[in-house]
């Protein structure tokens, strides 16, 4: 699959948009290497692109990919950082160990802010959204190590530091903890920063000959995330931990609106800056980089109690075999019922979240009345429903009887992120997910303890309440000018 991806980064991996003999590169030049000039008279004019691109469609794919990192990061934080505490850590460790939650799954709710960036530049440029990503390993010259849920360990959190370095990152520590990063993967894979991709974004988007002005098109501005609507309080650490001392200024969700040029790169600074920035350790936000090379510095390196005997990408099988071994399928009963449970909220989130993106925010996002409005709630309540299973599943055996082994959240994506054509039919989709839903915890009281009933019982109440407000909007008089989007 990844090879429509990868077919197109050869030149990239070469050196590529400034290469000196761009003619050999076999590429698409601009300007008046494009006429059929000599590049060498135009230095400025040297920028090329793959043959079957053209500067903008090869932005939207750069783009693309950053949207999958973006993705892919954010769930391997929360993975990591579900899988932090239990019964095994030491007393005198247990508040250390919950700053470092804290610490984990405020930069993945930052990583959030990142991804719906990245969607609103895509919309501003005229791209189609996109919130996908790989189920399971698979590597490319831009992803930062090949995609792997595990548990937090010296090796996994080395991965991290590197992922978010930033590019003059050197010296004794810096080669420690990058061969560190190499533990346990695969020997032929590579470890690579994620600036070097927003670099290159960066760099065509400031080319006015790649990109003139009219590219930006600032009608869009309505159906783009804001913080407004999105942020929650996550400015400046306002919210989000309870050891502020600490974490001073984190988390900080930046998600910016974009309609021109100048607002494209000061979103991609700004996600740059929060990525790798502050090697210093700045007090007041320490970037992604600083915060995970912070609790390197303090992880056990001897014998690791701060996290469960959590598996490396933890899947419910139902039958099938993966084209992998670098996957740990969940054999327990009533874990694989809480992974099928938890897979079908994660589509759930997703497909709310992409379809927020119909509708204008000049509807009060802020009113349940709305479907923007409905759809921001939706997504905000899947975000905890998430958390919720997550918490279950790794107080749950991998296998039954297994009192070391726990299962974990499995992240498995959906066959498809891509939405019916007509709006009825879209939030018809939101519907089958609620009959899901139904069909998986019918399977699950039996198996539960009944402290788990409360959370269910209350999950299919307030599906049953969402179901009701669409079902009353697909059949209510006019509901096409409600439901459909302006865009």
């Amino acid at each position: 699959m990844r090879t429509r991806f990868n077919r197109h980064l050869g030149e990239f991996f070469k050196g590529a948009l400034h290469a000196p003999g761009v003619a050999k590169l076999h590429s698409l030049s601009l300007g008046a290497a494009a006429e059929g000039h000599s590049t060498a008279k135009h230095p400025k004019e040297e920028m090329s692109f793959p043959l079957e691109f053209s500067p903008h469609q090869y932005l939207i794919f750069l783009l693309h990919i950053a949207a999958e990192i973006e993705h892919a990061l954010m769930v391997e934080y929360l993975y990591a950082g579900y899988t932090l505490g239990g019964p095994q850590v030491p007393e005198e460790h247990r508040e250390e160990v919950t700053r470092w939650q804290e610490i984990i799954a405020g930069v993945a709710k930052e990583e959030m802010g990142h991804l719906m960036t990245v969607q609103n530049l895509l919309r501003v440029l005229g791209g189609p959204l996109n919130l996908d990503r790989e189920d399971y390993p698979w590597d490319s010259g831009m992803v930062p190590f090949p995609f792997r849920l595990e548990p937090l360990t010296l090796p996994s959190l080395a991965r991290f530091v590197v992922a978010e370095s930033p590019a003059d990152w050197d010296g004794p520590e810096a080669q420690e903890i990058k061969e560190m990063a190499k533990q346990g993967m695969p020997a032929d894979a590579q470890l690579h920063r994620v600036g070097k991709l927003y670099d290159l974004i960066t760099e065509i988007i400031a080319d006015e000959e790649c990109i003139p002005d009219s590219f930006f098109r600032a009608s869009t501005l309505p159906y783009q995330a804001s913080w407004d609507e999105w942020g929650r309080g996550y400015k400046g650490g306002a919210r989000g931990n309870s050891h502020g001392s600490a974490l001073a200024g984190t988390p900080d969700v930046i998600l910016l609106q974009i309609s021109s040029r100048t607002e494209a790169l000061a979103a991609l600074n700004a996600i740059s800056t929060q990525g790798e920035a502050n090697l210093s350790d700045k007090a007041d936000a320490p970037s992604h980089f600083a915060r995970f090379l912070g609790i390197y510095r303090q992880f056990p390196t001897k014998h690791n109690w701060a996290s469960r005997q959590a598996p490396i990408n933890p899947i419910v099988p139902n039958g099938f075999t993966p084209e992998t071994d670098d996957v740990t399928p969940i054999e327990d009963p009533e874990a694989q019922y809480w992974g099928s449970l938890f897979n079908i909220r994660y589509q759930l989130l997703l497909t709310s979240l992409l379809h927020t993106f119909d509708y204008p925010s000049n509807l009060d996002p802020h009113s349940q009345a709305t479907p923007r409005g409905m759809l921001i709630h939706t997504t905000f309540g899947e975000m905890y429903n998430l958390r919720a299973i997550s918490l279950m599943l790794v107080q749950t055996p991998l296998k039954t009887g297994d009192t070391v082994n726990v299962a974990g959240p499995p992240f498995q994506m959906p066959y498809t992120l891509e939405l019916p054509v007509d709006a009825v039919d879209r939030w018809r989709v939101h519907l089958d997910l609620f009959e899901g839903t139904k069909r998986v915890v019918s399977k699950l009281l039996p198996l539960a303890a009944p402290a788990r009933h409360t959370y269910l019982q209350a999950l299919l109440e307030g599906d049953a309440r969402n179901a009701a407000a669409i079902q009353t909007m697909l059949n209510c008089e006019g509901h096409s000018t409600l439901l459909h989007s302006q865009r």
